[in-house]
Formats: C-alpha cells, sequence, structure tokens
C-alpha cells in the first residue's frame, strides 16, 4: 500500500482492487492526475469519472450534500457496491461532473481500497481499469498488457473483486425516492427492501 500511496502523491495513475472490479485510480483533487487517467483509459470528457472514498465522514470531501435520505441510503449500503450522484464541490475537477454538476462516490466494500482512500485522506478515481470498449477486469489474469505499461503503480494480492458486475448507480429523487441509473452489484429489489421507491432511467 505504501508504494501505492506514494504514486498517488505525485500524481501518478495506480491499478487497484475494487469489490466488483480493479479499478484505475488517481488522486481524485488533481486535475492533470484526472486528465491522465482518462487519456490512457480512451475515456471522452462527457463522461465522468466515479470516485471512492474510505468513509462516511469522507464524504464532504466529495459534496456540500447532507440530506437525511442521502445518509439513510449511504448507511443502508455503505461500505459495498451502491454509486451515488451528489452534487460535486466546486473546486474538484471537472472530469469528475456531468453538466449539472454530479458526480459518481461510493465507499468501496473492499478493505483494500477503503484503507488506501482513508489513508490518503482523499477521494480516489475508480474508473473500470481497462482501455475504453474492452471488457473490465476482476482478476489479475485479465488486465491488458498495454494498460499496465502505462501506469505508475499496481496492486493485486488478494482478496480480487468479486468481478461479473459494476457497481449499482442511483440518483436521489427526494424523500426515499431513486432514480436507477445503472443496476449492478446491488439489485432494485435490494433497494425496494429497505425501504426506497425506484424508477428506472429511461423505463
Amino acid at each position: 500500500m505504501q508504494e501505492l500511496l506514494k504514486v498517488l502523491r505525485s500524481g501518478g495513475i495506480v491499478i487497484y482492487p475494487t469489490e466488483t472490479l480493479y479499478a484505475l485510480g488517481c488522486d481524485a483533487t488533481s486535475e492533470a492526475a484526472c486528465e491522465r487517467v482518462a487519456q490512457v483509459k480512451g475515456r471522452s470528457e462527457e463522461r465522468p469519472l466515479p470516485l471512492i472514498i474510505g468513509g462516511l465522514d469522507m464524504l464532504d470531501l466529495v459534496t456540500g450534500e447532507k440530506s437525511r435520505s442521502l445518509l439513510d441510503l449511504a448507511g443502508a449500503f455503505w461500505p459495498g457496491p451502491l454509486s451515488i450522484l451528489v452534487k460535486a464541490l466546486p473546486e474538484l475537477p471537472a472530469w469528475l461532473s456531468d453538466d449539472e454538476g454530479y458526480t459518481s462516490v461510493r465507499w468501496s466494500g473492499h478493505p483494500f481500497a477503503s484503507e488506501l482512500s482513508r489513508r490518503f485522506r482523499k477521494p480516489i478515481v475508480a474508473t473500470s481499469a481497462n482501455l475504453s470498449g474492452k471488457p473490465p477486469a476482476a482478476l489479475p489474469e485479465d488486465i491488458d498488457p498495454e494498460l499496465l505499461e502505462m501506469v505508475d503503480g499496481s496492486y493485486f494480492d488478494p482478496p480480487w473483486p468479486r468481478g461479473h458486475k459494476a457497481s449499482t448507480v442511483v440518483r436521489m429523487l427526494g424523500s426515499s425516492k431513486l432514480e436507477i441509473i445503472r443496476e449492478g452489484e446491488i439489485s432494485i429489489k435490494k433497494l425496494c427492501d429497505k425501504g426506497f421507491s425506484v424508477a428506472v432511467r429511461n423505463a
């Protein structure tokens, strides 16, 4: 972990495990580092880079939102594979937010990813570790060798990601109301079972 922390502090980019897939990441507060991640991955500026944090108390580093509904949702599913769209702080890099100023954040349920962010004391970019158009990776041997050559550090010790699905992405619509942007590891049923009403985008 110390090696990856050193890379992050120097503005470099890394590959690390999350609870779902391997992630390509950097210091989320660095405009230059975020731009480099997007360029290496081949990700367009129109697709904001998602974030992870290492604890609910770190949410203040990403957004000024503190609604009861948001905290209830986070309390029900974090740490875990639920990414929540929140209004990004204005000082964060433009690479992280959409045209309406929303960014995607989750407290990762993977012990390494969570601790990496916590010890870094900042949010970390967590886009899937693959070149755009190629499949994401859940095992070390699935990482594209071309991508490996372009990063400054990586961590492949177990526990490995569970694979199969990415995180579920939701947006708060109001008190206990959610819009599903992407159904992933956490199903609509699990959200409803916790008392949230759900609408599916474009449904």
